[in-house]
């Protein structure tokens, strides 16, 4: 079995750059969507709610990063164009939605799809010993957990 510098084999860890970038692509809709939602919030919940939008983009601009850089890591190229974004993604376009439970909504359907994905890229990661793309997948699993756990909280679900 052939293995790239890292030790993994390069067949395999060619399919987790694909699902890597998929994951990125759908992050970076995501993010859209969380701008989107920042600039458009109104009603009585405006303020909560428009920092809690920018803390979430922060976070997922950051996740982004991390998703692009481990591609690279793993041998690959990120995608980077809106072309490929577009392509690739799976996620809801929230388009200017401005009230305060559809915009909870959006994201917690959309954090519910990306824990979808990065689940399939855990599976294949874990089979091949990629400790450094499981330990992303469980980091953000944890985390995505929680805030649809705080989402659906708020919601009163």
């Amino acid at each position: 079995m052939k293995t790239n510098i890292l030790g993994l084999p390069v067949k395999e860890s060619e399919l987790i750059i694909v699902e890597l970038n998929v994951l990125l692509s759908n992050f970076q809709v995501y993010y859209q969507n969380l701008r989107g939602i920042h600039w458009n919030i109104r009603g009585k919940r405006f303020f909560d709610l428009h920092l809690k939008f920018e803390e979430l983009y922060n976070d997922a601009q950051l996740k982004i990063d991390s998703i692009a850089e481990r591609v690279l890591t793993l041998g690959g190229k990120p995608l980077h164009t809106f072309e490929d974004y577009i392509k690739f993604n799976q996620l809801r376009v929230g388009k200017n939605i401005s009230n305060d439970e559809k915009s909870i909504h959006l994201i917690v359907d959309s954090l519910s799809h990306l824990l979808t994905i990065e689940r399939e890229i855990l599976v294949k990661s874990d089979e091949i010993n990629d400790q450094g793309t499981n330990s992303m997948m469980s980091d953000f699993i944890a985390e995505q957990e929680k805030t649809i756990w705080m989402m659906r909280a708020w919601l009163e679900e």
